[in-house]
């Protein structure tokens, strides 16, 4: 029998697409218990089952199978915060639920979260962009920018540079995320509530 093939002639199957998640899943456990200078084509093989050869048939490197982990969990990422964002009553809660989910996937998903860190972050110590910029990778803080600005609109926030504050507040949420990383100890719930009281503070009129 002919593997199902998608929507066209040269879409992969079910099982490639099948296999091709398997990898990239491999990949998330490798990058995230070993780093990304460790991670090779054979170590993600091996957590795989499967051969090199195999890894090679669907991703020709480790440069684009680490990329196509990358892309998927930032992804994902957004598909859970746009969710929650969805949910809003008004500009206010938008905002209360955009931090909140910021927090609440990392929380949930520590593996994928060291996976952006490896990609994204130096080697030493994790503190240091390896290119400017890719810290808005998906436009994060562009979102949360626009968010601020639809509060403006809106009368229901100070006036305010929407794009620094989104920036001091998206370099709030990493510096919190990075210290639990290190520290896992930190009651990540009680951080999350500082920092919604941090950014209402910033961010709401004053009588």
């Amino acid at each position: 029998m002919t593997p199902r093939r998608g929507d066209g002639p040269d879409e992969p199957t079910f099982t490639e697409r099948a296999r091709r998640e398997q990898l990239i899943d491999a990949t998330i456990d490798v990058i995230s218990t070993r780093g990304y200078p460790a991670t090779s084509l054979s170590a993600i093989a091996e957590r795989a089952g499967l051969s090199k050869a195999a890894v090679l048939y669907h991703f020709s490197s480790k440069d684009k199978l680490t990329r196509a982990a990358l892309e998927q969990v930032m992804e994902q990422f957004s598909a859970y915060v746009a969710e929650r964002l969805a949910r809003a009553a008004g500009p206010r809660d938008a905002i209360v639920a955009y931090v909140r989910a910021m927090i609440g996937y990392q929380q949930a998903n520590r593996r994928q979260v060291r996976v952006i860190t490896e990609m994204l972050l130096d080697d030493e110590g994790g503190t240091r962009l390896k290119a400017p910029g890719s810290h808005d990778t998906h436009d994060r803080w562009q979102a949360l920018a626009d968010l601020l600005m639809e509060g403006q609109k809106a009368g229901v926030l100070r006036e305010f540079d929407p794009q620094t504050v989104a920036l001091a507040i998206g370099g709030a949420i990493d510096g919190v995320i990075a210290h639990w990383l290190a520290h896992p100890e930190l009651d990540l719930d009680a951080a999350a509530a500082e920092l919604e009281e941090f950014t209402l503070n910033a961010i709401e009129r004053r009588s």
